[in-house]
């Protein structure tokens, strides 16, 4: 315990930092291709627009950075993805300090999250839903800051991240959601003024080059996000059933978190002052959006993937811990400790045993050499041609020939075949 106190930001750092290296190793060591949903942002960043035929732009422009600083490098990719994580951590670890002064509390609210596997096992394939997690963290923290200091700068920052967000994934609207429901509380209380608005002004700019983009592809990226959800299947019983099999799978999902919490506390005694501000705040940003996703399941009688559910959760641990402080007993630190790194170290050896023993995942394709092979091919039959400046063919196939060859082609969507075009489009089939 006095250990603890007298350490919490060296732990903190080690914390981050340790996540940081391990999440980024492992992987690297033991897949010998980048994940589908990786490759698949690379190859929307070969041919940066402001959307894509699945999602908006966000994810292939953090890609596209790593790829002009370290090129065709796996490991950079691994990195992302955990940095996209441990700056989560460090924003809910220093939001955590407006809501304790215990700064143990602040520590805990972000140890426990290594008990929810979004955060830690699925982290290595950077996809939407990774990008999204700190855009999100970052919007939560300074619509906090906002509140509180009622600054302009605070509004500006929302608006920005918020469109980060938005621009990563549309699954943001349902923070965003949460963050109107409760502007709107906080401002009919007089609580706040309407300088909150301001966040409106960076939100709706950043976001404009989207909207156009959208309205000239017929809507793809949301026509997409509907069809995921199973809504052309939807059925009288699957409006119970969905929203069941939902709420079933974040119960197992935060199993491990649960365990945790409940190593920490004298008793499960929830204390609840909806006069305290701070508390609401907690509640609106994790319940809410949960709420709302609930409620889509409910009353669209659509599947919600488990897979969505990433973000939410990033701020989970701060609510527990603020409901329950005056259930934890600090006398058993040494046993929260020893499940925590349990938890911390068994969910990366299961990772490299997947990934080692199982020998037909999509981390195994041989890209590397389906982009020789592809090369050697262009090269032989495409005489008179020059240069490959385009791969067209699906995100998997082209993205992987796209990313492992040096000159990197630009990626187009087709669904089918692939084929390898010059620049005046003049192209030969990959057979």
């Amino acid at each position: 315990m006095a250990f603890y106190k007298k350490n919490i930001n060296n732990i903190f750092y080690i914390f981050i930092t340790s996540h940081l290296l391990i999440w980024t190793l492992i992987p690297t060591f033991t897949n010998h291709n980048l994940p589908l949903d990786t490759i698949e942002a690379l190859a929307w960043g070969s041919n940066l627009d402001w959307g894509f035929n699945k999602h908006p732009p966000m994810s292939a422009f953090l890609t596209e950075i790593i790829y002009f600083i370290f090129g065709p490098r796996d490991w950079a990719y691994y990195l992302l993805s955990q940095i996209c994580i441990v700056v989560s951590f460090f924003f809910i670890f220093k939001l955590a300090e407006d809501f304790f002064d215990n700064k143990i509390c602040c520590l805990l609210s972000v140890l426990l999250l290594e008990g929810i596997f979004f955060y830690n096992f699925t982290t290595p394939e950077f996809n939407v839903n990774v990008c999204l997690i700190p855009f999100w963290s970052l919007s939560i923290f300074y619509l906090w800051k906002g509140i509180i200091n009622n600054k302009i700068l605070d509004w500006i920052l929302l608006g920005l991240f918020a469109a980060f967000g938005f621009l990563s994934k549309y699954l943001f609207v349902y923070l965003g959601l949460a963050i109107a429901v409760l502007l709107i509380y906080l401002i009919i209380n007089k609580k706040i003024n309407f300088k909150c608005l301001i966040s409106l002004i960076p939100f709706f700019l950043i976001l404009s080059p989207h909207f156009i983009w959208l309205s000239e592809n017929e809507y793809v990226t949301i026509t997409y996000g509907i069809m995921r959800t199973g809504s052309e299947e939807a059925s009288i019983l699957g409006h119970l059933i969905h929203p069941l099999i939902f709420l079933l799978k974040q119960i197992v999902i935060l199993i491990p978190f649960l365990l945790m919490i409940f190593v920490l506390i004298n008793k499960f005694k929830i204390k609840i002052n909806l006069n305290d501000d701070k508390l609401l705040f907690l509640l609106s940003i994790n319940l809410i959006p949960i709420l709302f996703v609930f409620l889509t399941s409910f009353t669209m009688g659509v599947k919600i993937r488990t897979m969505w559910m990433t973000p939410f959760y990033i701020s989970f641990s701060l609510l527990f811990i603020y409901i329950l402080k005056s259930e934890i007993n600090f006398e058993k630190i040494k046993a929260f400790t020893s499940v925590f790194l349990v938890l911390f170290f068994i969910s990366p050896i299961l990772y490299a045993y997947v990934s080692i023993s199982k020998t037909d995942k999509r981390t195994d394709f041989k890209g590397k050499d389906l982009a020789k092979q592809a090369k050697d091919f262009y090269l032989a039959e495409a005489k008179g041609l020059g240069k490959m400046e385009y791969v067209k063919g699906n995100e998997w196939i082209g993205g992987n020939i796209s990313y492992h060859l040096p000159e990197r082609p630009k990626w187009i969507y087709i669904s089918k075949d692939v084929y390898m075009c010059n620049r005046d489009m003049e192209c030969i089939k990959y057979e």
